[in-house]
Order: structure tokens, then C-alpha cells, then sequence
């Protein structure tokens, strides 16, 4: 079984949030073949792990798209695709995807599921109870298993300790633009949850 957790954002607690990691990935081309071609069965947002700082820069992106998925304020094809848009610190999705999506070579990865959020079209905030999820939609061990079954790879747990070991700091620098900071694949350390140091 893959290491898929699930999550419940504060603003939309009855929407959860499916995540899972992968390291030694070796069919990252396909998986990014399957989502160019549309493949509704690979609707994730897959994100490689070398652009990602920690489980919040994750789970930040992920608020954002599922809070424009809502008020219907979608920037791309849908909440996934906007994941990786939310990554960006401007406003070329291509480049989003070219920095924090998948390529052919990527061998550490997070897939992100999210089901359908209702939508807000008045942008009135609301307070929605926790709701049973209806019984169409994916089970966390539907996800699981089609993420197992799809990722050629070995599943790892969404955490700070586990995404950081694929982290490279000077790729991050590049997309971000932050200079001066050294160069080259740094180890960085979570630092009680506020923040990364470079050790």
C-alpha cells in the first residue's frame, strides 16, 4: 500500500486531500506522457520532488488551487493542473510545469488527488459542515492502489524529513531567482517547522 495521506483543509473540510511520495522513480516520462494526453485516469497533480521545500510549500499550492477551484478563479485545465501553477511565483503556467511538474528524468515525486470541490460562484464565505463523501468518489485505498499500480517507484511518507532528502537547493534558486546563497545541491533541515536551514 502506498504511504497516501489524507488531509481536511480548514476552509473546506468536507474536500479532502489525497497525497502520496514516491522515490526511485523510473516512469516519470510516462506518467508525464499520460497527464499531456489527458488521461482522466491520471488526474493528479505530480510534482517533482526537487522543487519542493517542505509539506507546507505542498500543502500552500494546494490551499490556493482548490480556494480559486472554488470561487471559480482557475488560471488552467483544473484544481490539479492549478497545483502546479501555485507553485510558480509568476504567472507563465508553462514555465510552472516545466520547474515543479514531472520530466522524463524525475525520480522522486508527489502525486496530489483532489475531488471535486463545490463551487461558490456568489464568493460569499461560508462555513460548510464535514459531509459524507459520496459514494462515486475515490476511496483513499482506490487511490492507493491505482497510485501503486501506476508509479514505478518506492512509496515514501509525506513528510518534512522524507521530502528534504530530494531537495535541490540550487534548482529552487534558479526558479525562485534567490542569489547569493551559494550554489549546488545543498542539504536543507527543517528548523521546528518555521522554516529551512542549509546545513
Amino acid at each position: 500500500m502506498a504511504n497516501l495521506t489524507t488531509l481536511h483543509l480548514p476552509h473546506l473540510p468536507d474536500v479532502p486531500v489525497h497525497v502520496a511520495a514516491f522515490k526511485d522513480v523510473r516512469n516519470a516520462a510516462f506518467l508525464r506522457q499520460q497527464l499531456i494526453e489527458g488521461n482522466r485516469e491520471f488526474e493528479y497533480a505530480f510534482l517533482d520532488c526537487a522543487t519542493i521545500l517542505s509539506t507546507r510549500h505542498v500543502l500552500a499550492a494546494v490551499f490556493r488551487a482548490m480556494n480559486d477551484a472554488r470561487y471559480g478563479r482557475l488560471k488552467s485545465r483544473n484544481v490539479h493542473s492549478e497545483v502546479v501553477f501555485c507553485l510558480s511565483g509568476n504567472n507563465n503556467i508553462v514555465d510552472s510545469f516545466r520547474y515543479f511538474g514531472l520530466t522524463p528524468t524525475t525520480t522522486s515525486l508527489i502525486a496530489i488527488k483532489i475531488p471535486s470541490i463545490p463551487s461558490n460562484p456568489s464568493n460569499t464565505i461560508t462555513q460548510t459542515p464535514p459531509q459524507e463523501a459520496p459514494s462515486n468518489s475515490l476511496s483513499p485505498n482506490t487511490i492507493s492502489s491505482h497510485l501503486l499500480a501506476a508509479v514505478e517507484g518506492t512509496p515514501i511518507p509525506f513528510t518534512d524529513k522524507a521530502l528534504t532528502r530530494f531537495t535541490d537547493l540550487g534548482r529552487v534558486r534558479k526558479v525562485y531567482k534567490v542569489g547569493g546563497m551559494g550554489k549546488g545541491k545543498g542539504k536543507i533541515e527543517m528548523n521546528g517547522g518555521n522554516g529551512v536551514e542549509e546545513e
